[in-house]
């Protein structure tokens, strides 16, 4: 079973991680479990507690992310050359390393114990320095050598006097130029001569225009500083690469060093998240015990708004080991042993509590059944998703355990389920657990009255305004007033008599006051399905007429000739002086049928077929012939 998600302990981790920095963090704060060891546990709240302290002091440490520094730590120990931008990563933590450990140091003034990490981080000051002076901007700085600097100025030279030599041709021959400014083409400085001045300039065609028209050439006297520039940029290209390299190797000298940096940051961005997570949900320290005992003040659910939320006053393990909660629908039991069992988890996890006090045992398990579980895929309805939950509960609860269990019992015939919600309790019990369950069964209330270790509890309800308050009141059963909801909703006096007399008999019918004069259910308009017309099976209408019959044809009482029969849509073929017309059946009349009018096998195609058509198809008979008889339409 997911308990984390069934008591939304999830959603909490989801806030807290969204409070980091750091990847390591996050992925700490994912794969966190309860801790079982109270030494340890005290130093977790501790940490939580310091951190809140620094941050409402100091302001928000200056963490930052390190997962991209430390892939670069690796391809500087595997010996590969470092780029300028993965120098300026490094750079830019060591940075943020010597601003942590100011923020620190300040720390120590309030004998704050985070503030003594401070001696666990190094700057690298050196490595700082170097990285500076000598990288700027994703490239390596003019400064970085002098060597790298005078390179660069004699590049800058050069270029200056090839520019210088090109606008002095193009002075000289200013009327072989296309254009009134120089170009580089092909990392080469060029002049736009005219095409039919090329003969007129020493040098070498580098490109064209689009037209042809335009050359773009190389001066002669330009060219002989290309291979100069060229000479130097290599000489700058060696000295990059040996900065580089210098750079490289003083990262891979501290790796260690800074491996050690990028863990310790990854825990501090985890412990200052804890005290961000306490400011944001306004929570306090919780204090300890192994006794078996949990007394909230005050509580609330974490993910709840904090103005409109009712504090929950909750107790166990005092003079009792499991309480029952009873009350309405909809009237908070849920959320109070959420509340409870959350607020448990999150102590046990070095968390601070939603609490204005709170004194909370060690717990060695958390076991919950929440929700109705079904599951189509797996066959399980929601009595059976309860009952497999259950059986796994009691199969892991011992002594130390902290159990809650929501409408147990519910989803199976009431007397039954009855039964059963008592055995489970009873198993519950001689675990010697803690326990917190919500039932509706009355016989569980008298269950727990008789009981010793087992109190009832219920969740108070405004009969007036027909809503929850949201307080618990341990000691008393409360009641599910479904009958007084549903009275005062305006259920009809009638239903409400059955339904007692069901529920508790006769004696309850006459015993209830109702709350309004008798009524009836009154019926609104409701939308009805509309009915398909029935349908009666159509004619068949294919042998109403036959070739031959003469028709007569409506309105104009036409005689005619059947030429082709009924089809599917109720149209037939007649023949008309000079025409065949298509028409509907329900516009025909039989006048003559053709057997009256004609031989048993006489040719039909004498009345409707052309003479040509006719004599085609007598020779068709006969022989072969390429001709084509066309079917008149």
């Amino acid at each position: 079973m997911n308990i984390e998600k069934q008591i939304e302990f999830d959603k909490i981790k989801q806030l807290w991680m969204d409070l980091t920095v750091t990847d390591g963090a996050k992925e700490k704060i994912q794969e966190i479990t309860v801790c079982l060891s109270e030494g340890a546990l005290k130093k977790q709240l501790k940490d939580t507690t310091d951190g809140r302290f620094m941050i409402e002091k100091l302001g928000t440490p200056p963490l930052q992310n390190v997962a991209e520094v430390k892939d670069i730590l690796m391809i500087a120990e595997k010996g590969d050359c470092l780029t300028p931008y993965q120098l300026e990563r490094v750079e830019t933590v060591l940075t943020a390393i010597r601003r942590l450990k100011e923020y620190l140091e300040r720390g120590k003034m309030y004998h704050n114990s985070l503030g003594f990490y401070e001696e666990n981080l190094n700057a690298a000051e050196e490595l700082h320095s170097e990285i500076y002076q000598q990288i700027r901007n994703g490239a390596v700085d003019d400064c970085a050598s002098k060597e790298l600097k005078q390179t660069r100025l004699q590049i800058i030279k050069c270029e200056e006097q090839m520019k210088q030599k090109a606008e002095q041709i193009m002075r000289s021959y200013k009327d072989c130029m296309a254009d009134h400014y120089c170009t580089i083409r092909n990392g080469r400085i060029c002049v736009p001569v005219k095409k039919e001045c090329k003969s007129k300039i020493a040098g070498s065609v580098i490109d064209k225009s689009a037209t042809g028209s335009t050359l773009f050439m190389e001066p002669a006297s330009v060219s002989q500083f290309y291979e100069e520039l060229q000479m130097l940029k290599i000489s700058e290209e060696n000295e990059v690469y040996r900065i580089l390299y210098t750079l490289t190797a003083m990262v891979a000298e501290t790796a260690d060093l800074m491996n050690e940096n990028i863990r310790m940051i990854e825990k501090l961005d985890f412990i200052f998240s804890k005290g961000k997570l306490s400011i944001d949900l306004d929570a306090v320290e919780p204090v300890l015990n192994t006794e078996r005992r949990i007394v909230l003040k005050d509580a609330r659910h974490p993910l709840m708004n904090q103005l409109i939320s009712v504090p929950l006053q909750f107790e166990i393990g005092v003079k009792n080991r499991g309480i029952i909660i009873t009350g309405p629908n909809t009237g908070g039991k849920t959320v109070a042993i959420k509340t409870v069992m959350l607020n448990c988890i999150m102590a046990q996890c070095g968390l601070h509590v939603t609490c204005k006090k709170a004194d909370i045992c060690m717990n060695s398990a958390f076991l919950c059944d929440i929700g109705d579980g079904q599951n189509i895929a797996e066959n399980l309805s929601t009595f059976s998703a309860h009952i497999k939950n259950v059986l796994e509960v009691l199969s892991e609860v011992n002594k130390d355990s902290f159990v809650i269990m929501d409408e147990l019992g519910s989803g199976t015939d009431p007397a039954e389920g009855m039964g059963i919600a008592i055995a489970i309790l009873e198993e519950l019990r001689k675990s010697g657990a803690n326990f917190l369950v919500t039932t509706h069964y009355p016989e569980v209330k008298e269950y727990a009255d008789k009981t010793p270790d087992i109190i009832n509890a219920r969740m108070t309800f405004d009969k007036e305004t027909l809503r929850p308050t949201y307080q618990m009141v341990i000691g008393e059963a409360g009641e599910s007033c479904a009958f007084y909801i549903a009275d005062r909703l305006g259920m009809p006096n009638e239903m409400l008599k059955t339904a007692l007399r069901a529920a508790y008999g006769e004696e309850a019918v006459c015993a209830y006051h109702f709350q309004k004069e008798d009524t009836t259910l009154e019926k609104k308009n409701t939308t009805k399905l509309p009915k398909l017309k029935k349908t009666t099976t159509k004619p068949d209408l294919s042998s109403k007429y036959q070739i031959g019959d003469s028709v007569i044809i409506y309105p104009d009482k036409k005689i005619g000739i059947v030429c082709r029969p009924i089809d599917e849509k109720g149209i037939l073929r007649v023949q008309l002086p000079n025409k065949k017309i298509w028409i509907n059946h329900k516009r025909v009349k039989l006048h003559i049928a053709a057997k009256k009018l004609y031989p048993k096998d006489y040719d039909f195609s004498i009345l409707f077929d052309s003479v040509i058509n006719r004599k085609l198809r007598h020779n068709m008979e006969r022989k072969y012939i390429e001709e084509i008889i066309y079917q008149e339409e």
